[in-house]
């Protein structure tokens, strides 16, 4: 009997450090904003979105830089604490504006689903 009671408490606590730390991974995902894109990342991002909607050399050129402008934007405005989410979402879609601006109506279309697809971030911004 005593050997019994032995196994069955090994085996609850055996269940219960199971049990907390797969409760500890869940809660223990990333806090506040994501990490800003490398130089390279957004390059990377502008490649993908020219291969997308078939950008010009030129207007690539001007995307990258519009990219690096908006970033470089959110890095100062997140440096001084934690921004507010209606400005984050306003400068997100200031961007979206200023890059449909140079897109062809056919380029704004495939923008559009493009950004559907796959927003400029996956996380929140």
């Amino acid at each position: 009997m005593k050997l019994k009671m032995n196994k069955i408490w090994k085996m609850l606590v055996v269940v219960l450090v199971i049990t907390t730390t797969a409760c500890g991974q869940q809660r223990g995902g990333q806090e506040g904003p994501p990490a800003l894109p490398t130089a390279k990342e957004i390059k990377t991002m502008v490649s993908d979105l020219s291969k997308e909607i078939l950008l010009s050399d030129e207007q690539e050129a001007k995307v990258l830089k519009l990219y690096t402008a908006h970033f470089e934007e959110i890095k100062e405005k997140t440096s001084a604490g934690r921004p507010d989410r209606n400005e984050m979402e306003a400068l997100k879609t200031s961007l979206e504006k200023e890059i449909t601006s140079i897109l062809s109506k056919d380029q704004q279309t495939k923008y559009a689903s493009f950004l559907k697809k796959k927003p400029l971030r996956k996380n929140k911004m």
